[in-house]
This record gives C-alpha cells, structure tokens and sequence, in this order.
C-alpha cells in the first residue's frame, strides 16, 4: 500500500515540476480554462443572485383566506391550528373582521360611507406566509385551501411568480447551454495537450514499453496533468468570479445608499465550490483518458 501511494505521489511530483519547467504555457492553458469555466458558473451566480433580488422587491407571497360568515370563534381556533400545523405554511396572520373593517377606512379615507354602514361586510381573515415560492407550490396550496370547509374564498397573486419562474428557466437554459459548449472545448483542450505531450515523449514510451512498462503505468502521467490542470482551471475560475463579484460589489455600493439597500451579491456556497473543482477536474481527466486511449496504442516498440 505505501508502495502504490509512494508511486502515485511521485507521478504527481513529476507533473508539477512539468508545469514548473515551462510556467508560460501551464498558466495560459489554466487561465484558458479558468475563463471559459468562469462564464457559465458565473451566468449561475448571477441568476441565483437575481432571484434572490427579485424575492426582496417583491416581497414574500401571501395567501389571504376569507372565512365564511358566521363562522364561530371555535371554528375559527380550529382552522388557525390546522393552518398552524400545514408543512407548506411559515406563518399566519389572524384579521378580525372589525380591525379588517378599521383598516379600509384608514386607507381608502372613505369614512363618512364606512360609518355609515348598519353593519360589518366583511369576513374575517387570514393572511398565510407559505414556506415555497415557486409559482406551481403556491398554487397547489390555494387550491388545498378551497377544500377546506368554512373557507369562503382564498386569493393569490402569482403573475409576479410565473414571471420570474419563466425568466429564471430561460436563464438556466442559457447556462446550460453554454456550460455544455464550453466543456467540450475544454476537453478538446485538454485533448490537445496531452496528444502534444505524447508526441514530445514518444522515444521515452517506446523505451518504457521495451523494458516491460505497462499501458497502465504508461498512461498515469497523462491523466494525472489533466487532473491536475483541470484542477487548477476550476480554481483559477472560482478566483476570477470572486474578483469580478467583489468589483461588482463595489459598484453597488453607491446604488445601495441612493435606495438605503443592503443588497449585495453572493459568492458560491461551499457546495457549489466543490462541485466546480470536481467537474473542472472531471473535464481534464476525461480529456486526456480520451487523447491517451487515441494515441499511446499507436506507438509500439520497433
């Protein structure tokens, strides 16, 4: 065990010293890479972010139910412990109908017709914060409302949310799309480079392979520096979106004291990181497996 860890760590000694030996070439086919693989990860933060802003402007969505007239207050207690208890329900807000009745009058400033009213037309109320956003979970709780009993009618606006679902999917499409082109690209590039290397060190394979070297052996070196410049691509990426969202940041701020807003934009989560170095280093391996398993058959022994 030591042995293979031995062997595998001075693969990796040997491909670092590589990318030192000719520092140029390494750091521009990184750079190439940490900008190609900084646009469609950045196209994500920036939707993420949108959304985010858009959920602030908004305002989070509201349900208001109306129960029924002559609803009892036993009846009343027992939908607000139902309502209380739904998994797609954060909060509620009880409106009795005479503060309901209270509230028109101060915003509409039609007093004089409000008191001159025999009695109260309004039913009371209750104003549900639900935990989704999405434009599909918030009508599936209103239409699990209108089952209700005692529940007269139940209103929501969601144009705001089909809009904003609409523009966020086109948006991921467009990410998508970019992030499939680019990771070709990076693959043909990563193709590239070790199809050049293989050709450089063809004499050194014929001579590995006389003394008995296996393909295996042969092929480590390989998939190594693509994992390796894979890796650094993806780092050199998640460095040049945290520069560019801190000069964004900065541009912000005068923004946020004309509006007296806190808004700024996020970076990725630790997860999202992650992610971006395994796919970066996923690109590089399966580049140079691909150019490795093309070319190194080729070159026998004479």
């Amino acid at each position: 065990m030591k042995n293979v860890l031995f062997q595998h760590g001075q693969v990796i000694s040997i491909i670092l010293q590589r990318l030192l030996q000719n520092p140029f070439a390494s750091s521009l086919n990184i750079i190439v890479i940490g900008i190609a693989l900084s646009l469609p990860i950045g196209g994500y933060v920036l939707l993420k972010n949108v959304q985010n802003l858009a959920h602030q402007l908004a305002g989070t969505p509201q349900i208001s139910v109306f129960l029924a007239t002559g609803t009892s207050p036993d009846e009343i207690a027992r939908i607000s412990k139902q309502l209380k208890e739904h998994s797609a329900i954060d909060r509620i807000e009880f409106v009795p109908r005479d503060l309901a009745l209270k509230q028109l009058q101060v915003s509409t400033g039609l007093s004089d017709v409000v008191a001159g009213l025999t009695q109260n037309p309004l039913p009371d109320a209750f104003i549900i914060y639900p935990t989704a956003l999405t434009s599909q979970q918030l009508e599936l709780l209103r239409d699990d409302l209108k089952s209700w009993s005692k529940l007269e009618h139940v209103q929501l606006d969601s144009a705001w949310a089909h809009k904003l679902e609409a523009l966020l999917k086109f948006g991921r499409l467009a990410v998508f799309i970019l992030a499939a082109l680019l990771s070709f690209a990076l693959v043909a590039i990563t193709f590239n480079t070790i199809r050049l290397q293989i050709l450089t060190q063809r004499e050194e394979i014929e001579v590995a392979k006389l003394i008995g070297a296996t393909n295996g052996f042969i092929r480590r070196p390989f998939l190594y520096f693509g994992i390796i410049q894979g890796l650094f691509g993806g780092a050199a990426a998640w460095l040049i979106i945290a520069f560019s969202l801190l000069l964004l940041n900065i541009s912000l701020s005068p923004l946020n004291q004309l509006y007296a807003s806190s808004f700024s934009l996020q970076h990725l989560s630790i997860n999202d990181s992650l992610t971006l170095l395994g796919f970066s280093t996923y690109l590089g391996w399966l580049g140079a497996w691909l150019s490795v398993s093309q070319h190194l058959w080729r070159i026998e022994p004479k």
